[in-house]
């Protein structure tokens, strides 16, 4: 099984697309679509026609063209029209649909109507830390350099949703997935990525020496060996690594490790003096320091305190939350 770091931490934030609404208007209508966002991390795409979405994230609306995805990330409200601006729109109601509503014209109307799919991506606390750090208030993944596996799976969502077939409900759970993925490795190809992990994970400089990292996390590994592998200069590593992510590289394996050892917890019932040992620790308390340092308490007390959280009610994840129509 082919493995690389983009995966292992996505596997490790137990990232999850969720499809949660979506409508297409009549061709020629003027329309708004507009309200309160419950979600850290949400986002529109544009199948068909055009859109104007404004955020409380956002300067000046954004145009979206079609095959466009606009990721909002820890935004308060959103509004989305579309339509002749010279027309009085009308409010759609999202928040009232269980599907994407047909165009009342009929099949030959809807070729040029506007067709838009909300939805969030859904994280584990872990997750949700790193990628609203990552991401900008407003990330738009334009359809001009996007790869032919989105504008697919855009249509195929499209298609799921309305053709009301046998399984229709699975395969939007799988395509919700997986147009995360696509969203994500084009915005990835196409922002300049501040320093950061994400950054750090596509570097295709850096990336044999992540991967050492990420295969060995319990490792004593020196400089010089991790400069090796990425064919450069100890210093010249320690410089590109620094500017990259942030932060030098045994910090990054460090916090890796760190990372590693709060899914341990969570999930697991390994002893902490394993872990410590298994993560590259001489000593249970040196593991104990770290770990409370870089989480603020120590690791019994962290795994009690999310084994209960985890026992909580959470919200479903089939909540129509893109535009809540001021219902909450």
């Amino acid at each position: 099984m082919v493995s690389d770091p983009l995966s292992e931490v996505f596997d490790l934030i137990e990232i999850k697309g969720l499809m949660s609404s979506g409508f297409t208007t009549p061709r020629g209508r003027a329309w708004v679509a507009r309200g309160s966002v419950t979600r850290r991390l949400k986002f529109i795409a544009v199948v068909r026609g055009h859109a104007r979405l404004t955020a409380s994230g956002t300067d000046q609306p954004l145009d979206l063209e079609p095959g466009d995805v606009a990721i909002l990330n820890n935004q308060a409200w959103l509004e989305v029209r579309g339509g002749p601006e010279d027309q009085v729109p009308y409010e759609v109601d999202v928040s009232s649909a269980s599907h994407l509503l047909g165009d009342e014209e009929g099949e030959e109307g809807q070729e040029g109507a506007d067709a838009l799919l909300g939805g969030h991506i859904a994280l584990n606390p872990i997750g949700e830390a790193l990628l609203t750090q990552a991401l900008p208030p407003v990330g738009h993944v334009r359809a001009a350099t996007a790869t032919a596996p989105l504008r697919a799976r855009l249509d195929q969502l499209l298609d799921e949703v309305t053709g009301e077939r046998v399984g229709s409900a699975f395969a939007i759970r799988q395509h919700g997935q997986l147009l995360v993925l696509d969203m994500l490795r084009v915005y990835l190809g196409q922002a300049a990525l501040p320093p950061g992990w994400l950054r750090l994970l596509v570097d295709e400089r850096l990336h044999a020496a992540v991967t050492l990292m990420h295969a060995e996390p319990g490792r004593v590994w020196r400089l010089e060996t991790l400069a090796q592998a990425a064919a450069m200069s100890r210093t010249a590593f320690a410089t590109r690594f620094r500017e990259v992510a942030g932060m030098p590289p045994l910090t990054y394996l460090s916090h890796w490790r760190m990372l590693l050892a709060q899914r341990a917890l969570r999930d697991g019932d390994d002893h902490v003096g394993a872990l410590a040992s298994t993560l590259g620790y001489a000593s249970e308390s040196a593991f104990s320091t770290a770990f409370k340092r870089e989480t603020g308490e120590p690791p019994l007390r962290y795994r009690k305190r999310v084994r209960a959280e985890d026992t909580r009610p959470v919200p479903s994840d089939d909540d129509r939350d893109w535009v809540t129509g001021g219902s909450g």
